[in-house]
């Protein structure tokens, strides 16, 4: 983007749609925004996930017990899993281990099993992390549940050090029924993923961004928003703003200064 044109959009951030849930925690940065800026911010899930039926998981022949090692890398992935477990009636052997990607995804197991009795494993933060562990575990047979849109980094990973892996579609990501939104606008539309912006286009084949800003987190959420012809005003993470909400505020600081 140009500088002429980015200071030609540069106007006052009134509202804000983050299309994520709605943080749990009451001191989440989005609400100190929301206070200190005078910003109206809401959110609303722009995708949701749906369960791979038993029946269309059979077709894949994914032989669960054949390995000794799961991935996980989101809690709906864990939730996904262990139901289907439980409709095709298997139960996880006590010398499975699991690969999980943080802290919170691996505490979650225990809705599920008994933390203190399995052999788990945890990254620090992201991917990188978690592959720099399995490489410590290369001998060990990895089942990897997953969406049926997902990233390509652990597959890419596995295939290039000859790793044995299977990768099982446990669940799907679609785009969310929108319509409620149809006449709201907002100044700000925040995205997390190109599924996102997928969504936005699904429920809006005919969105005209004009003077709507679209913020993006991450380098393949960013890319899906210039493919599909928009204008990224706000990307995130930088440098001086590691996360959404702090590219969020040094945009607001800049656009909602006095003229």
């Amino acid at each position: 983007m140009t500088d002429t044109l980015a200071l030609d959009r540069m106007r006052k951030v009134k509202s804000i749609l983050v299309t994520q849930e709605s943080p749990t925690d009451p001191s989440s940065p989005y609400f100190k925004i929301a206070d200190k800026y005078a910003v109206k911010v809401d959110f609303r899930p722009f995708i949701q996930v749906e369960p791979v039926p038993v029946k269309e998981f059979r077709k894949q022949k994914v032989e669960i017990l054949n390995h000794s090692a799961v991935i996980f890398t989101s809690r709906n992935a864990v939730d996904h899993f262990f139901t289907l477990c439980r409709e095709l009636k298997i139960d996880m052997p006590p010398e499975m281990k699991y690969f999980c990607i943080s802290e919170q995804t691996s505490n979650y197991l225990q809705k599920y099993i008994v933390i203190r009795k399995r052999k788990i494993f945890t990254g620090l933060k992201d991917t990188q992390d978690l592959l720099e562990i399995i490489k410590k575990h290369k001998n060990e047979k990895f089942l990897f549940p997953c969406s049926d849109i997902r990233k390509n980094d652990i597959p890419d990973f596995f295939k290039d050090n000859g790793y044995h892996f299977c990768e099982a579609i446990t669940h799907h990501t679609v785009a969310a029924n929108l319509s409620d939104l149809k006449e709201v606008f907002y100044d700000v539309l925040a995205f997390f993923s190109p599924s996102g912006i997928h969504s936005l286009f699904t429920n809006f084949p005919d969105f005209k961004q004009n003077h709507t800003r679209i913020a993006a987190f991450g380098p393949a959420t960013a890319r899906a928003v210039r493919e599909a012809g928009l204008v990224l005003d706000i990307e995130a993470p930088l440098p001086n703003a590691p996360s959404m909400t702090g590219a969020l505020e040094l945009y607001i600081r800049k656009a909602n200064q006095p003229k």
